[in-house]
């Protein structure tokens, strides 16, 4: 099992253990402040909008189509911007480190 760490916006740092699955399931599950998840991990919303810190970009890849087409709409966006809906953590994400993006 891989290790995530949340960034919120108040600069707390939250380490997650034995972390698998969805990363926005893993956020909610553990009260991770400023991701909500509305849709339910469908990818038709950004209530679960992170930025993934530049070292973890090649391995978690940039946002596609359809996320960027959400993402589009959103504040605080940038390269690093993904849906965490949209990421699958497992043993290779050990040590993920993502900051959570201001909702709204």
């Amino acid at each position: 099992m891989a290790k995530v760490t949340f960034i919120t916006e108040d600069g707390n740092s939250h380490l997650i253990e034995d972390a698998e699955g969805s990363l926005m399931d893993i956020a909610v599950d553990n009260g991770i402040e400023g991701i909500e998840g509305d849709c339910g991990g469908v990818g038709s919303c950004a209530t679960c909008h992170v930025r993934v810190k530049q070292e973890w970009m090649e391995k978690v890849g940039k946002a596609e189509e359809l996320e960027q087409d959400i993402l589009e709409f959103e504040d605080g966006t940038c390269s690093r911007s993904r849906l965490c809906c949209q990421i699958d953590v497992d043993e290779d994400l050990d040590g993920l480190v993502v900051e959570v993006a201001k909702l709204g």
